[in-house]
């Protein structure tokens, strides 16, 4: 793999009509992850083709009806990242795929290159396996909703974590870029969101990524909604949500190997976990759940 200049991918860099991000295997340099997002009006639909990838459609905000072939499905969705935990939908490799969203939408399709041809099929969140992660200031949400043990595709891994304002996650550091004992190699996408503050202000969050001697990237970067980071390889983490500002991202990972998450903590930090145990997880936590939150 041969990592981008700059791993940073700010909103609208990427954007090729009607998707406003687009990653693929071939801009990114490497050969397996990819991820499209796009915005519907009400009433709006696209019509794109899978090709040689696995997709999912994951609501952000707002619902839609998927069509994939001659087969159909409504996505429930939810009224932001920040308000449930949302349904989704996995589409097959080598199919026409149109959205219409009723009343309007941001959907992510998350995708990989596969191999095998998996059914269309409905992904409910009453399934989504939502887990509460660290302690402390570490304290994060995941939400393993296409994971080997949750969701099966051919390659794709997907899951979604939020970190409450002020806390820190993707930490301690860790990789996956070799294919040995307790670890596998995945190239990895991060799609992030900021939650608005109460006074309608726009937040911000950080992230950092650094490689090795041979195979260097360093970056620490501020990260706003619609922004990704590419993770080809290299130590990534922390992600850090500013005080008073919720953090959500998407992973998006996929590699060569044997459909697994095995990851390598950096040495250096990969002790604070020996500390979790005597701390306690963030009551904020968890901050969504398969029911709608009200609106403050």
């Amino acid at each position: 793999m041969t990592a981008r200049v700059n791993p940073l991918v700010p909103r609208g860099s990427s954007a090729e009509r009607p998707f406003e991000v687009v990653v693929t295997p071939e801009n990114a340099g490497w050969d397996y992850s990819g991820l499209r997002v796009v915005h519907l009006p009400v009433g709006g639909r696209v019509r794109f083709p899978t090709g040689c990838d696995e997709m999912l459609v994951l609501p952000l905000s707002g619902g839609c009806d998927v069509a994939c072939d001659d087969e159909r499905l409504t996505l429930t969705g939810r009224r932001s990242v920040f308000s449930r935990v949302t349904d989704f939908a996995y589409l097959p490799r080598q199919t026409q795929v149109t959205l219409r969203a009723p009343n309007g939408g941001r959907f992510a399709l998350p995708a990989a290159r596969a191999d095998r041809t998996l059914p269309f099929r409905y992904g409910p969140a009453e399934d989504v396996a939502v887990e509460l992660r660290g302690a402390g200031q570490a304290s994060r949400q995941v939400n393993d909703f296409c994971t080997p043990e949750t969701f099966e595709t051919d390659r794709l891994i997907a899951r979604e974590v939020l970190t409450p304002g002020g806390n820190w996650s993707s930490y301690p550091p860790h990789k996956h870029d070799e294919q040995g004992d307790g670890e596998n190699s995945l190239e990895e996408i991060y799609y992030f969101e900021v939650a608005a503050s109460p006074a309608g202000g726009h937040g911000c969050g950080f992230h950092r990524v650094y490689g090795h001697p041979d195979r260097p990237i360093d970056i620490c970067a501020e990260v706003r909604t619609g922004d990704v980071v590419l993770i080809p390889y290299g130590w990534h983490g922390p992600s850090m949500a500013a005080p008073g500002y919720d953090l959500y991202y998407l992973n998006v990972m996929a590699g060569p190997g044997e459909r697994r998450r095995l990851v390598r903590d950096d040495p250096a930090h990969g002790w604070v976990r020996g500390r979790w145990a005597a701390e306690r997880v963030d009551s904020r936590l968890p901050l969504t759940s398969i029911r709608e939150k009200r609106r403050a």
